[in-house]
């Protein structure tokens, strides 16, 4: 069972469908925010830019929680510096034009990360509801074939 979205959250929040078509428009561009170590058991969603969640956290001073620092813990660090995260994030917002739709492993740290991205001048991050787990339902189901009519 779900809980249901504060009215924050839903502001902040896309279906993946939607996401999927402004996407595929060059509307936006998809940030996967998930770990890297995630990334390589789980998988990659092609085109995506990586920049990962708890790090950016970590380097913008804000404070972990226990499981988000385990979680750190248990990869290796990613090479990405304020300079960095910073110009990565001008490049794909295109100077607040472009739409950033951040995607996690289920859509609950993408939200964080959308409300996070607004906090520091990005009014075009949205977070995909469902994230990775739900585009790889749709993937899967793009590549089976049709039924027999």
């Amino acid at each position: 069972m779900t809980t249901p979205l504060s009215p924050e959250d839903a502001a902040v929040e896309i279906s993946l469908a939607s996401a999927l078509e402004i996407w595929r428009l060059g509307l936006a561009t998809m940030v996967d925010i998930r770990q890297a170590f995630e990334i390589e058991l789980k998988g990659a969603i092609p085109g995506t830019v990586h920049i990962p969640l708890f790090e950016v956290k970590r380097l913008l001073g804000h404070e972990l929680t226990e499981d988000e620092q385990d979680i750190l813990d248990a990869g290796k660090p990613t090479e990405i510096d304020t300079q960095g995260f910073f110009g990565t994030l001008d490049r794909v917002h295109n100077d607040h034009d472009h739409i950033v739709l951040c995607i996690c492993n289920s859509g609950r740290r993408s939200l964080y990360a959308a409300r996070l991205l607004r906090s520091l001048g990005y009014p075009k991050a949205l977070s995909v509801a469902g994230g990775f787990q739900a585009w790889k339902k749709v993937a899967a189901s793009a590549a089976q074939p049709a039924p027999a009519a």
